[in-house]
């Protein structure tokens, strides 16, 4: 797995603002991920190997509208329902859910109990950042990324109040990961079971507790700090990071500096703190390769229904490429 060494550059937003280092090391090594409990091997050497694979062309959305798009306004979608002439933010139901209040009702298991089926309960959304399609949330103001916010903690506060156990908002921006629409827009599941990640890193946060008295989370924000090279935007309120063991080259971890172990425990006056650093970060993004950079951004948050105060809220953002038009392979 090749794997770049990142340099920030904190005062440019233009140009190119993360640079890299690819002779950082003359060989190659494993870093272990404390979190999610995993080796990840770094070989920055292998970046300068021949590449005749294929190449991604990164696409350039410039149609502020499109009469097919079911996610622009006043089109209709698959279900015949018709989108509102929405303005800011727009939040419906899925047409095509993984997960439903109204999933069928199913309970069935092998006679060795191997295989076990059950029925998907849980609330699907789709969260529209704006109703122009040209737009990224690179491309909005820091008080509209705090309105997104703002929607994702409605949005978290439903599935808590519907008694289910988790909440993942994710968004896949590009072509290149697979999203189906480019229209500014992401994605709510929320479940009656918690993924594996999240276990995982709960667990290695109550080991970590036990072995060393405190928090995992601020250990790995309090070695980002003192090391510095990795930090990517900081203000009062979050810093965002590239972690010591990305297993992606421009993986970031953005953290509030408020401890909140989910969306609902941030307050509003950190908001805004927090979408600037969020907002910075995209800049900077695009300003890599100097074009819309593509990426899948998932918030990463405790269970709903019990209290996690060793957990810590995190928009945990992972881009598939690796060069401009190369994807990670």
């Amino acid at each position: 797995m090749a794997i770049f060494t990142t340099l920030i550059d904190n005062k440019k937003l233009s140009k190119q603002t993360l640079k890299i280092d690819m002779n950082s090391t003359n060989g190659w090594e494993k870093r272990w991920n404390p979190l999610r409990r995993e080796w990840i091997v770094y070989a920055p050497h292998r970046n300068k190997r021949p590449w005749d694979g294929a190449s991604e062309e990164l696409k350039i959305n410039k149609t502020s509208y499109l009469h097919n798009c079911y996610l622009c306004p006043n089109n209709q979608r698959i279900s015949g329902a018709v989108n509102p002439n929405y303005q800011d933010i727009f939040i419906f139901d899925n047409d095509h859910p993984v997960v439903g209040a109204n999933a069928p009702n199913i309970h069935h298991s092998t006679s060795e109990n191997i295989y076990l089926t059950e029925s998907a309960k849980g609330l699907a959304k789709v969260n529209c950042y704006h109703p122009d399609h040209s737009k990224t949330m690179a491309d909005l103001e820091v008080s509209q990324l705090v309105n997104i916010l703002k929607a994702w903690q409605s949005v978290t506060q439903e599935a808590k109040d519907a008694g289910l156990a988790y909440a993942l908002i994710f968004e896949n921006k590009g072509e290149i990961t697979g999203v189906s629409n480019l229209h500014p827009h992401c994605l709510v599941y929320a479940t009656d079971f918690v993924f594996n990640h999240t276990l995982t890193e709960l667990e290695s946060a109550k080991q970590f507790r036990e072995a060393y008295k405190t928090s995992l989370f601020d250990a790995i924000i309090a070695a980002e700090q003192k090391v510095k090279t990795r930090i990517i935007a900081e203000n009062e309120y979050a810093i965002a990071f590239l972690p010591f063991f990305a297993k992606y080259a421009y993986e970031v971890m953005l953290f509030s500096k408020q401890k909140a172990s989910t969306l609902l425990d941030l307050k509003e006056e950190n908001l805004h703190g927090i979408a600037t650093i969020y907002h910075q970060l995209l800049q900077k993004y695009d300003a890599l390769f100097h074009q819309s950079f593509p990426y899948v951004m998932s918030v990463m948050q405790a269970p709903l229904q019990q209290q996690y105060p060793d957990y810590r809220l995190y928009f945990h953002f992972q881009p598939p490429l690796r060069i401009p038009n190369v994807r990670k392979n």
